[in-house]
Order: C-alpha cells, then structure tokens, then sequence
C-alpha cells in the first residue's frame, strides 16, 4: 500500500530538502574545453569558501579536481569574470594557464610537476590586474587574452586591452614584459579568436554607454608572423547591432551571431545561415560566453532557442539544424569541440547542470562530469509550468510557475497557498527553467514559487528585451505584479499572502516593489541598487556605471526620474516586512546601497519589521555554504512569521522595527 496522504497547512509540511543541502547543491560547471582529447570544465566548491577548481577527465573517464585549495580559478575581469583558463595537452603532460582570484594573476601549471608559476605581477593600483580568456599561442611562447588595468583607485579608473603575456615568466617580475596587441581606445574587448590559416584575429569591442546587449562591433585585424596585429577594421555591428560572438570556421569564413533582425542568429561573412524568430546567443555578461563553435565541413555546433535552449548541430549550408536527443531542456553558454565530439552544459526540471558530451557522427549525447545524482527522491522536486500572463497594455509576460508540492501532503479545505514572485538579476538576463533546490526548498516545504522572465529578459528577440529602456522600475514591477494579480485571481495564490524576491537588479525589483505597490505582505530583498542616483555615479564598477542612461535615461535630463523610481527616496512608503541580505565584498551593489536606504527608514520613522544581515567575505552573488544556509532559513522565517505558517524545524529569526 501506498503512504497515507496527511493534511497539513501549506508552509508547515516537512522537507526533507534542508538548507544545508539546498547550498551544497548551488552552483554549476562551466567554462567547459580539450584538453588534448579530453574534456576539462570548471566546477564550483560551495563547502570550500565557494572557490572554483578546474577538473579534469581523463580519457579512461576518471575525473579530478586539478588544483586543491585554496586555488581558485575565476577572473574578475568586469568584476563578472569570464573564462578563466586554457590548456593544450604535449607529449609530457598538460600545460595549463589559469586566473587565480585571490590575487587575479595569471599561472602557468604543469599537473604532477610542483606548484603554479605565475606569468603576471601584481598592480598595487585601484584593483590592481586582472586577465581573461587567455589562449595559449606556443609557437609564439605567448598566451594572448584580455588585461583589465587599473589605472587609479577609482572604479572607472580603468583601460583594456589586448595583449600577449610571455609563457617564461618574465611579466611575473616586469609588467612591460607584456605586449600589447591593441590600443585602449575601445573600452571593453574581448579574447581575440585566431583564423585556421593563423593570418587574422577577429573579437569584439564596444564602448559606454553601450552594454553589450545594446551594440558591438566586430573587428578583425591581420596577424603578422612576429605576431602583432595590424589592420585592424570594423566588419559588422554598430551601436544599435548586438554581437554576442565571433569565430572562424574551419574553411576561414567568419561566423558571428548578431541580433540585425531582431534576433540572434547566426551569419557567415555576413550571410544569414539559419535565420529563425529564436535566439543563437545572449547577453555578454561574461568575456568568453559562447552559443557556437565550429566544426568541421561547414557544422556548427550551437545553442539555441526561444525561451530555453537547446543543443544541435547547425548546418551552415542548408540551414537545417538537429538537436542532441537526451533529457535536458536548457544549455548553458559554454562550448567546446574536438573532432566530432562536442562538449556543452545541460539541465532540466529534474535534473540540475551537467556536462555533457555529443558525438555528432551518432548522434548520441551522454553525461560525462558533474553527473546529476538525486539528494532526496525526486518526487519530493516541483512540477514547473510554462505559462504566458497578460500585463499592462494587453503584452505578454513569460513565466514558469512551481507550485508547492509534497508527495506526503496537501493542505485541508480550500485554503490557497501562499506564492513567492522571483525576479532574476540583470536586468538583462533570463530565468531559465532547471531544477533549482533552493526553489525545490520553498516549494516543497508548501510555498509556491513564480520566476518571472518580466519584460527586458533575454531569450524572448531584441523587441521584448527592449520593453525595459528607461523603463526600468516600472515594467519589471509591473510584469511581476501582473503575474502575482493573475495568479491570485485564478485562484492558485492566497492574495493576501504574496512575497516579491531577488537579488542584484531582481533586488532592485523586490524593492521597487515594495515600496510602489501593495501587491506582496512582504519581501526579501539580496545584494541590490537601491538608489540610482549614488549607483550611477561611483558606487558601482566600470561595466555598468552607465548602464542606467539605457535603463533609466541620462541622469543630466531626467533627474528627476532617477529620484522618483529609487527605493532608497521612498523608504517612507514601504508598509511591509522585509529581509535585506547584503554581501561586505560587494563592489558591484556595494553595502552603502543597503545602510542609506535603513537610514532613511529610520529617518522617516517608520516602524517596519525587517532584519538586515551583512555577510562577511561575500561578494555579489553569494557562493558560500553557509552563506546560502542563514539566507535561506532567514526567508523562510519572514514567511512563516507574515504568512502564520509553521515550518518545522527553522530557528526564528528576529524582526527588529
């Protein structure tokens, strides 16, 4: 006989998905490549301070973490990073270059064969050097990548450039051992991809106010024997042209992924190859993010599609393309290949991120790293649910809806469970539909979860991502608002039991939240902009100090809006409990956001239950284990104590007015 169904109270029903194994779960691998014939990844180490190793597997299929603490293989170039490492296999072993973010210098390592040597010193200016997508040139004993320069103490104070550090070491001890490929005329580049013939090098370059989601260029310059580059000229993109990527294919045409038509598709020396309503690559947010890589006789392996992604193999002649068959519904974007095999980042509802490699002449796709294994039975996972919601102006809002579920337990009566929207961060971003056990922690326990992909998501073409220029603060709030309304109305949600939740620019939303509608009992509030004004000049880093011009406007004409949208001018209005959960190393949202925006509630007087916690060592984006502990037994402590839930098990935490 089957277990007895018990009834109980949404909110109140045992869990066995803890916090504890909620956070050793967090994260995913990335940044995949060969080796040689072997396929290397990052994976991250939530248990070990959230450091990041490079693992390796062997062709036996054996894997190892290649560098044991306290190494910690991740950039901060942009202060997002991007990929990290690169590795060629020779007769004697791997050699392998790699970021080390502790100090941000580039290392040289040699498994087997002592300790990493660094190949760049340390700028004691402003936030020193830094180095991203680095690629190993052996026959020029150079490995060429993007440097970040701090040339002040001041987070704008800053050049990029590209440039070829010697693999002997010599820069270790004498930045001007660094050779410089470009001028710093372009404010953001990235790595230089490099022609099968050796000739040409092509990367992206735009400038401020621009993101790269806005517009880029692509420039390709002609490489010298000696190895420096000249001729360097614009090819495709402009201000109003997004390029997500560049590469060659094997038979020395350029290929890139541009948005011209309004979506991301891909182009072959400017060619349309397989131009869909469906994207074929993202937003930049990280230097190295790829959607495709080359193969040989004109295939190209990609990521792609409309509010997920899939993997396939895209036929550069014909058009066509063919997904690997397998359970994952949404591809990250990272790429690798070697021969016919190619390596990619998979997930699905049930299953979280896992490396996974396809042999293009089978067809067939298998796990090879990072393999999903269930903590707890899945049945105890949520049942998502795709839905298209109504917003203002009859426009469509894209969610994914996880309602509570228990296999052991239902709620009596008609009681309604009580819902938590999550906004995502970006803004310009996407919450993709993957098993996520710290939604599974809420929904589970009989609160139901709403991801809402408001307007200005990714993956929806460049007419949707546009809904939140100078926008921002009223379409995201009122996309999540529509979606909270719309489930309450159809009788999914209690509506007097909705809460708004999320971190970075979904913070941001959380807050405006809060304090422009009364839509939700409550909210929990992680690493956000609370006050545009501050945020846009100074207080964040050189990436997106003037990504408010786009979504908000130029501060010099409309200042008045940047005071009427931020949380930080109406702490008076804010009515309802909330967390407000904020990291000390955070140099993106840093902590002065959060202290001025409790000082102006103190100010006004107002005698709001909230707590605000600072996390010591915790930067933008939590990634440590303990970190993600406190947090996440902290919001489910707010909710039962707003909602009058019960929750075994969850210390209390206390509100202070």
């Amino acid at each position: 006989m089957g277990e007895t169904v018990q009834s109980l109270p949404y909110g109140s029903w045992p869990s066995p998905i803890d916090a504890a194994l909620a956070a050793e779960h967090d994260g995913s691998p990335e940044y995949v490549g060969f080796v040689g014939d072997e396929a290397w990844w990052i994976e991250p180490r939530p248990t070990e301070g959230g450091r990041r190793t490079l693992v390796r597997r062997r062709a036996d299929g054996s894997q190892e973490s290649v560098l044991d603490a306290p190494w910690n293989v991740r950039s901060r170039v942009m202060e997002y990073g991007g990929h990290p490492w690169d590795g060629v296999m020779r007769e004697d072993g791997p050699l392998v270059v790699f970021v080390n973010f502790a100090d941000q210098r580039l290392y040289r390592y040699e498994p087997g064969r002592g300790e990493p040597v660094p190949l760049t010193a340390v700028s004691p200016v402003g936030g020193g050097l830094r180095w991203v997508e680095p690629q190993l040139r052996l026959e020029l004993g150079e490995v060429w990548c993007v440097m970040e320069e701090f040339t002040g103490d001041g987070p704008t104070d800053v050049r990029r450039a590209l440039v070829a550090v010697p693999l002997d070491g010599m820069a270790a001890q004498d930045e001007d051992a660094v050779r410089e490929l470009t001028d710093d005329r372009r404010r953001f580049v990235t790595g230089p991809r490099i022609s099968p013939d050796g000739q040409r090098a092509a990367w992206l370059a735009w400038d401020h106010p621009g993101m790269p989601w806005d517009g880029t260029e692509l420039m390709v310059a002609e490489v010298t024997h000696g190895g420096s580059l000249h001729d360097v000229r614009a090819v495709a993109g402009g201000l109003d042209e997004s390029i997500a990527q560049v590469d060659w294919a094997h038979d020395g045409s350029l290929l890139y992924v541009s948005d011209r038509s309004g979506w991301w598709n891909l182009y072959r020396d400017g060619v349309p190859v397989c131009p869909r309503p469906e994207e074929f690559g993202g937003a930049l947010w990280k230097v190295g993010q790829r959607w495709f890589a080359p193969l040989a006789g004109g295939l190209v392996a990609v990521v792609h599609g409309r509010g997920a992604t899939a993997l396939g193999v895209l036929d550069t002649e014909t058009g066509d393309v063919v997904d690997a068959a397998g359970p994952w519904t949404e591809f990250a974007s990272t790429l690798a290949v070697h021969g016919e095999r190619v390596v990619a980042v998979g997930a699905s509802p049930r299953s979280a991120y896992e490396v996974v490699e396809l042999d293009t002449r089978t067809g067939r796709a298998r796990v090879i790293g990072a393999a999903h294994q269930d903590p707890v039975d899945p049945v105890h996972y949520p049942e998502p649910q795709i839905r298209t919601f109504t917003g203002p102006e009859g426009r469509d809002i894209h969610a994914h809806i996880y309602p509570p579920h228990h296999p052991g337990y239902l709620s009596p009566g008609d009681e309604l469970p009580p819902y938590v929207v999550w906004a995502h961060g970006g803004p310009t971003g996407r919450a993709p539909l993957v098993l996520d056990l710290e939604i599974a922690y809420f929904t589970s326990r009989g609160i139901g979860v709403a991801e809402v992909n408001y307007g200005g998501s990714t993956g929806y073409g460049r007419e949707y991502r546009n809904r939140l220029r100078e926008q921002w603060g009223v379409v995201d709030v009122e996309d999540c608002a529509a979606v909270a309304l719309a489930l309450a109305d159809e009788g999914t949600a209690d509506r007097a039991r909705l809460a708004v939740r999320g971190g970075s620019a979904g913070g941001w939303t959380a807050a405006a939240s809060l304090t422009g509608t009364d839509v939700y009992a409550c909210g929990t509030i992680l690493y956000p902009i609370l006050d545009l004004a501050g945020w846009g000049t100074g207080e964040t880093h050189d990436f997106e100090s003037r990504y408010l011009e786009t979504l908000v406007g130029p501060l010099a004409e409309v200042p008045g809006r940047y005071l009427e949208r931020s949380p930080a001018e109406h702490a008076a209005d804010i009515t309802a409990p909330f967390l407000l959960l904020q990291g000390l190393d955070d140099v993106i949202c840093p902590p002065v956001q959060c202290e001025r925006f409790l000082a102006r509630l103190a100010a006004e007087g107002r005698q709001v239950p909230h707590r605000y916690i600072a996390f010591e060592g915790e930067g933008h984006g939590f990634r440590r284990a303990d970190t993600t502990v406190r947090v996440l037994e902290s919001e489910l402590s707010l909710y039962a104590q707003v909602f009058g839930l019960n929750p075994p098990g969850i210390p209390t935490l206390e509100l202070v007015k």
